[in-house]
C-alpha cells in the first residue's frame, strides 16, 4: 500500500486565531498542529496556579483537573475543545505548545504539563515513578536496563503503555532541560503515512497476543498479552515495543523484527525539534515515537516529562 502525504490529507480545521491562543501549522511535520498560548494568559494561569504545590497535585487527584480548569479559563478560547478535537482527529492526532518563555521553573512546568493532560483526561499511574508522571534524565553514563536513559543508543520506535493493564490514548512529552546536546531528536512516524500498514496490519500475526514483560526499572512485575494490530474506529491501530516483547516462535520474532526494519526504514519516520520549555502530545493509538542517539558529550544532560493517559468521555 503507498503511503498517502500527510500534506495532502490533514484537516485544516483547527488553524485559526482564537481568544488567548492561536493554532498554526507545525513548522517540522505535516500531521503536526502547533498551539501558541499568548504569553500574558499563561502568566495569569500560573500566577493562579501558585498555590496548588506540585506534591498536593500528585497527592490529590482531582487537583490535577482543578489545575486544568485554571489553564483553561486563563487561556479562554476553547482551548480545552481545541486540544481534545486535535489529539482524537485521526488525520493529525498530534500538537505541540509551550511556555513562551514566561517561566523557566522546574514546578511551573510540572503545572502546565499537568494541565494539558488533564484537558485530554485522566492520567494513568506511572510506576516508575510511584504518581501520575515521571521525570528522567538522560545524561553520558548510564546503567538502565532500558534503552530510555542510554544516550548513544537509537530509541527504537515504539507505543507506550504496552506492559501495563491500561489503557493508554494519549502520550505528553515536556523537555525541561538540555545541555551541551547534538542530536536526540524524537522521531515519529503516523501508521497512515507508512507504505507497509497494509502488509503488516494484514499480516496473519498482526492479530497475535504477544506476551510483553517489564524490566526491573518499571517496577510492575506483571505479565501482559497484547496483540500489533487492532481495530481503532475502521483503521489499524498499534501496540508494539521491542524491547520488551517476548516472541515464542522464530516466525513470531521474523515478523516483529521486519516490521520494526519496515518502520524504522521508512521516509515517513521523521526527526522532530522539541525546545525546552515546550511539550508534545501525541494520539498512542496510531503515533510511534522514539529517539535519535545524541553525540558522545561527558557534560550532556537532557530532563523530560512524561504523562500518559486516557481521555474523558466529555
Amino acid at each position: 500500500m503507498k503511503a498517502v502525504r500527510s500534506a495532502d490529507i490533514r484537516s485544516a480545521r483547527h488553524l485559526g486565531e482564537h481568544d488567548g491562543h492561536r493554532v498554526v501549522r507545525h513548522p517540522d511535520h505535516a500531521r503536526l498542529y502547533c498551539i501558541r498560548i499568548d504569553p500574558e494568559r499563561l502568566r495569569s494561569f500560573f500566577e493562579s496556579a501558585r498555590e496548588i504545590e506540585v506534591q498536593n497535585a500528585e497527592y490529590v487527584p482531582y487537583m490535577r483537573f482543578i489545575l486544568a480548569k485554571r489553564l483553561a479559563e486563563c487561556v479562554g478560547g476553547g482551548l480545552r475543545e481545541t486540544v481534545r478535537a486535535i489529539a482524537r482527529e485521526r488525520e493529525s492526532g498530534g500538537f505541540t505548545t509551550g511556555v513562551e518563555g514566561t517561566t523557566a521553573k522546574p514546578d511551573d512546568y510540572v503545572r502546565f504539563a499537568t494541565a494539558v493532560g488533564h484537558l485530554l483526561g485522566l492520567a494513568n499511574f506511572d510506576a516508575m515513578s510511584g504518581t501520575y508522571y515521571a521525570r528522567f534524565v538522560v545524561e553520558h553514563e548510564d546503567k538502565s536496563d532500558s534503552y530510555l536513559r542510554q544516550a548513544y543508543r537509537k530509541l527504537t520506535l515504539h507505543t507506550d503503555g504496552t506492559f501495563v493493564n491500561d489503557a493508554t490514548d494519549w502520550l505528553l512529552m515536556m523537555k525541561f532541560e538540555e545541555r551541551n546536546a547534538v542530536g536526540g531528536e524524537s522521531r515519529l512516524i503516523h501508521l497512515d503515512d507508512w507504505e507497509e500498514l497494509a502488509t503488516y496490519s494484514r499480516h496473519p500475526l498482526a492479530s497475535h497476543k504477544f506476551t510483553y514483560k517489564s524490566p526491573p526499572s518499571k517496577n510492575i512485575s506483571q505479565t501482559i498479552q497484547r496483540q500489533t494490530f487492532f481495530d481503532a474506529d475502521g483503521k489499524p491501530g498499534i501496540c508494539f515495543i521491542d524491547q520488551f516483547v517476548y516472541p515464542e516462535t522464530l516466525e513470531q520474532a521474523s515478523y516483529l523484527h521486519d516490521m520494526l526494519n519496515s518502520l524504522e526504514g521508512s521516509p515517513a519516520t521523521r526527526p522532530i525539534p522539541l525546545p525546552v520549555g515546550d511539550l508534545i502530545v501525541l494520539n498512542n493509538t496510531f503515533w510511534m515515537h522514539g529517539r535519535a542517539p545524541f553525540e558522545p558529550n561527558p557534560a550532556l544532560r537532557r530532563e523530560l516529562m512524561r504523562v500518559r493517559g486516557t481521555f474523558s468521555p466529555v
